[in-house]
């Protein structure tokens, strides 16, 4: 299994060019679908984001239709039209939907901002702010909320610490696409009533007219729709998922003393898997530790964001 994140990051997936093309509509729609609905693996993602925070004895963030909508539009659109090509990062967005195109942090401004998304596409009046996961298959709840937990960044958002301490949680929306993850934090409270979990109630308007008001990223059929397609071709090599010990390096053959500080340095800053390793005579210092070269493949990622010498060990 292969992980993705995004903040400050750009991944390459190689998709066929016939299999997602959307004209761009104009921005002008701001009513959440009537038939929109949460999935059950989105769900079961927003339960186990505030059973983490429960524990830390923090209030449960209220779902949000508003957000979880502008979620799912993300990953969905992160997917088929891949706008987080250098210089753009993941928090970008295409010029395919009915929302203001956006590259992500080059159109970045006072007066322009990517978290003001909530608002220019739905109803929702306060800022959003997002946290992405990415991996090579499908995504994997479980391996997305231990990747989120693990990384301090990511962990500031689910237990309000850090740059959010500040930040009382009032909204929280997940959407899951494909191989995506998307979730969005927002400060106020959704006007829109609590989305209802797909499968378990019909939809209060009739499709046709709902898709009217809001377009949202067609399948393959070329059908308005927010049925994700069961799957999609891509030139992308698969991946071993055989078992093993994967260590990502970030720093070797230092003295032992001065790998034994940065080792703790780096337990005090968050990363408690960090250990110095003694391996063919070699000393070398890991910051994470993973059972499938997948995991660690992608989270090789974001720690070459810090330590752009860092490597893979395997064993």
């Amino acid at each position: 299994m292969n992980l993705r994140f995004g903040f400050l990051s750009s991944f390459l997936l190689i998709i066929a060019s016939s299999s997602f093309v959307v004209a761009q509509q104009p921005v002008t729609a701001k009513v959440v679908p009537a038939n929109f609905c949460v999935s059950t693996e989105e769900m079961k993602l927003v339960n186990m984001v505030n059973e983490y925070r429960r524990k830390y004895a923090l209030p449960s963030i209220p779902l949000s239709k508003s957000l979880s909508y502008v979620a799912s539009t993300h990953a969905k659109d992160l997917y088929y039209n891949q706008p987080d090509k250098k210089p753009c990062n993941m928090h970008s967005w295409s010029d395919k939907g009915a929302w203001k195109p956006f590259c992500y942090p080059r159109d970045e401004d006072k007066k322009n901002s990517v978290w003001d998304k909530p608002k220019e596409i739905t109803h929702y009046k306060g800022k959003g702010f997002e946290i992405v996961y990415w991996e090579n298959t499908r995504v994997n709840i479980d391996s997305a909320m231990d990747l989120w937990k693990s990384m301090d960044y990511f962990n500031a958002f689910l237990l309000n610490t850090g740059k959010w301490a500040e930040k009382n949680w009032g909204a929280i929306g997940i959407g899951i696409c494909e191989n995506y993850a998307v979730a969005w934090f927002g400060k106020e409270p959704d006007p829109e009533p609590k989305p209802y979990v797909c499968g378990t109630e019909p939809p209060k308007k009739d499709t046709v007219t709902a898709k009217k008001e809001n377009p949202v990223i067609p399948d393959k059929k070329k059908e308005p729709t927010t049925t994700v397609p069961a799957s999609k071709p891509t030139t992308t090599k698969p991946v071993s998922s055989e078992k093993g010990k994967y260590y990502i390096i970030v720093r070797s053959m230092l003295p032992l003393s001065e790998s034994t500080k940065t080792a703790n340095e780096l337990i005090a800053k968050g990363y408690k898997d960090a250990k110095v390793l003694d391996k063919q005579s070699k000393l070398r210092v890991s910051i994470m530790e993973f059972q499938y070269k997948t995991q660690a493949d992608s989270a090789l990622r974001e720690v070459k964001k810090t330590w752009k010498d860092a490597w893979i060990l395997s064993e």
